[in-house]
């Protein structure tokens, strides 16, 4: 009822353009970048033929990565909004694209979890609110395994190594909590993996035996082969339009020129 009544107030605009039709309007969803084969069978970069690994792997103990778009065009935008608008909203639709490409079969959901600090400056944990979208979605628990121990700077400027080293440590499992063998781990965007990766080592010692990496998007070095020229969502068997339309909104933070969601 509540999110009825602020929708007649704000009413969702396309989480790409902020001009279209919620979540994408059709020239955003013509835009995006769906992934899939020929890849990486382990984690799904594209190729030109199928691989069974790549350079771009993200390191152990993560079992397997996928993710739903190329970080770039109305996919980055939505998880902009997302991060730092407080559309929260565009969670339940990228997470509905993440269902979308397949996740394995597992026992439970959880997510990269931010530092405290961080969350509180954003009054939320956006991994955390894909996560919960993705296990409504995939019928599973999600459940809190992990803890960050450490706040780490930002990372975007780092290289691999630099991220890896960066990285080591900066997070604990949460005691008393026992993961199950297989893991779904939830975050926005992959880029070397290397938060990922410490994510997974505490969940390992939380006694998972697998841990696999769901992104919405993912962010690529180099050329990408096999990419350009795929067919937008609504066709080759990727994400449709309709995937979109059971987006859960909730107010949230905004940036200035974004409107209040």
């Amino acid at each position: 009822m509540f999110g009825r009544a602020l929708d007649i107030v704000f009413p969702r605009s396309c989480a790409g353009c902020r001009a279209g039709s919620w979540p994408f309007c059709q020239t955003c969803v013509e835009a995006l970048e769906p992934l899939g084969p020929p890849w990486c069978r382990r984690c799904g970069r594209p190729a030109a033929v199928d691989v069974e690994t790549c350079r771009d792997c993200p390191p152990a103990p993560i079992s397997s990565a996928r993710a739903a778009f190329a970080y770039a065009g109305p996919a980055r935008s939505a998880v902009h909004r997302l991060k730092f608008s407080g559309w929260r909203g565009v969670g339940s639709a990228l997470a509905a694209a993440i269902a979308a490409v397949g996740p394995p079969p597992a026992d439970a959901v959880t997510w990269v979890p931010l530092a405290r600090r961080r969350r509180a400056e954003r009054g939320f944990d956006q991994a955390r609110v894909l996560a919960k979208a993705l296990a409504r979605l995939v019928d599973l628990p999600a459940v809190a395994f992990v803890r960050r121990v450490q706040a780490t700077p930002p990372q975007a400027r780092r290289g691999r190594e630099e991220r890896l080293l960066a990285m080591r440590d900066a997070f604990r499992c949460i005691p008393g909590r026992i993961a199950p063998a297989r893991v779904l781990l939830v975050d926005d965007v992959l880029t070397t993996g290397a938060t990922a990766s410490a994510c997974a080592e505490a969940l390992a010692d939380a006694g998972a035996l697998e841990v696999h990496l769901l992104t919405a998007c993912r962010s690529f070095s180099g050329r990408l082969t096999g990419l350009a020229g795929r067919p937008p969502p609504s066709g080759g068997g990727r994400p449709a339009p309709a995937a979109y339309t059971q987006a859960c909104f909730r107010p949230g933070l905004w940036l200035p020129g974004d409107p209040p969601r």
